[in-house]
């Protein structure tokens, strides 16, 4: 990106009088903020469209299996009779099945995807993934065009797909954890990890709209998207700090930070720490580190509940009469856009909260418990209006997605920089996988049971969810007793507040 020269004239030995050497050295033109927005901007774009092409396959599931536990008549959907071999009666657990297999690749390859992460170019990496995913999104749609109904196709097809998109986060994690420190963090990263929900609304409303067109039309161009945006990543984002000689004395990043706090050296590492820099986290290192399991753990139900909401919401919506009325498939995919709505707000909310508060545990648990009365809210009254539904979809969206991006972001970041690490910063992405991918696995099994479980009672599903939140709060249990003991120890530290009295 360019580079300042700087001249140092020296005396050369052995050289004529006048002969000079120029020692050289590169600086970027950039200042230091100016990569921050450009990292937050390009990874935000990235992720955004990951998360776009998973959404797809659930805007499409009312394309495949069209009347599948409805009371209405296909006509109502005005899709046909679906696509074989979706459209039978195990067309719903068919459709479960090609989530987990999907996820459960995804989860796998999280845990290697972190692990190569730390050790490999993180821009190629990150563009490889984004790449492959395009490939093969759009290799699910083409069965569309060449009348495949083949199941097998669509399974691997799926697998191969989850496996690219588990380059993504590990990725976009640690290239975020390298340029922003501790403070804020919370905030700055609940902010970004909007695109979350913004990748889910993307990919809800660019699918329904080409429902109607054909829904091979709906995983396609989804999947060019996201290759395209691979080559912009490839050639505007800054990685570290180090990788374009930026600089910044004054900022938290390259300062160290006070005796107490979680990261007591700099997030980058100076040259005399050049080794440890170098030395890659192993795998099960990045587990002991204190908290990773626990939240880890936690995750694996939050996750569970969350991606139950992102495969089968519109699946839900379009089979769940509102006011006594079925909705479009359309519909039903735009009006569950209002979910992730809900969820940036969460996200937003739970990083500002944990930032004041310094507790990250106590939010995440807080919000977990508060997500179960909003899921029996939404179940047993979201079907009496439209604004009904409307208002408790998007309460339970902060719930349930609020906790879910705070331990996805600044949590792992914040554990990837742990003081028990001693100042090595290449362990961001080993933890980001090792916390998201086994949440992933939940998120995996929870898609799968709702496919085999709704085709009985919906009931039976949102209880299952309610459970998970309950147990995903009680995991933390140890944490909140810590950092609640903490505060208790540090209100008793302050010195008494004295007031002057006039007389």
């Amino acid at each position: 990106m360019g580079s300042r020269v700087e001249e140092t004239v020296m005396e050369s030995p052995g050289k004529p009088p006048g002969i000079v050497l120029v020692e050289k050295s590169k600086k970027s033109p950039l200042s230091f903020q100016s990569y921050q927005i450009i990292v937050l901007l390009v990874t935000f774009i990235a992720y955004t469209l990951y998360h776009a092409t998973r959404k797809t396959t659930s805007i499409v599931k009312s394309a495949l299996d069209p009347a599948s536990g409805a009371t209405s008549t296909k006509e109502v959907f005005g899709l046909g009779d679906g696509w074989s071999p979706f459209d039978g009666s195990d067309g719903t657990a068919l459709l479960g099945e090609l989530d987990v297999s999907f996820l459960f690749v995804y989860a796998i390859g999280m845990y290697f995807a972190g692990h190569v992460g730390d050790r490999v170019d993180l821009r190629r990496f990150l563009t490889a993934g984004m790449v492959g995913t395009g490939l093969f999104t759009a290799l699910f749609g083409f069965g569309f065009w060449t009348n495949i109904h083949n199941f097998y196709y669509y399974l691997i097809v799926q697998m191969l797909a989850g496996l690219f998109q588990s380059t993504g986060w590990p990725s976009v994690v640690a290239v975020v954890g390298n340029w922003f420190g501790k403070k804020k963090r919370g905030l700055i990263m609940g902010i970004w990890n909007a695109h979350t929900s913004v990748g889910n609304i993307t990919g809800s409303l660019v699918a329904s709209a080409l429902l109607k067109h054909g829904w091979g039309w709906s995983m396609t161009v989804p999947g060019l998207m996201i290759a395209f945006a691979g080559l912009m990543v490839f050639f505007f984002l800054p990685v570290s700090p180090q990788s374009v000689g930026a600089s910044d004395e004054d900022n938290e990043v390259l300062s160290p930070v006070k005796e107490g706090d979680e990261v007591a050296v700099p997030l980058l590492s100076s040259a005399k720490e050049e080794v440890d820099e170098h030395s890659a986290v192993g795998f099960l290192e990045a587990w002991r580190i204190p908290g990773v399991a626990p939240f880890a753990l936690c995750l694996f139900f939050a996750k569970l509940v969350a991606y139950t909401f992102l495969y089968w919401l519109p699946f839900y919506i379009s089979h769940t009469a509102i006011e006594g009325r079925y909705l479009s498939s359309e519909e039903a995919g735009n009006l569950s856009t209002l979910f992730d709505v809900g969820g940036v707000v969460g996200g937003i909310l739970a990083g500002h909260i944990s930032d004041n508060l310094n507790a990250r545990a106590i939010t995440a648990a807080s919000f977990m418990y508060c997500a179960i009365p909003a899921l029996f809210l939404y179940r047993n009254y979201g079907n009496i209006s439209m604004a009904m539904n409307i208002v408790l979809m998007l309460i339970t969206g902060i719930f349930v997605n609020g906790p879910y991006a705070l331990i996805t972001t600044a949590v792992s970041a914040d554990l990837g920089t742990h003081s028990s690490l001693r100042g090595n910063s290449r362990a961001l992405a080993t933890v980001t996988a090792i916390i998201d991918g086994t949440g992933s696995i939940g998120a995996a099994i929870g898609p799968l049971l709702t496919g085999y479980i709704s085709a009985k009672s919906w009931n039976g599903v949102f209880v299952m969810l309610m459970v998970a939140a309950l147990i995903a709060g009680l995991l933390l249990t140890r944490l909140v007793v810590a950092e609640v003991a903490a505060k208790i120890e540090e209100s008793r530290s302050r010195p008494p507040r004295t007031f002057a009295v006039e007389v």
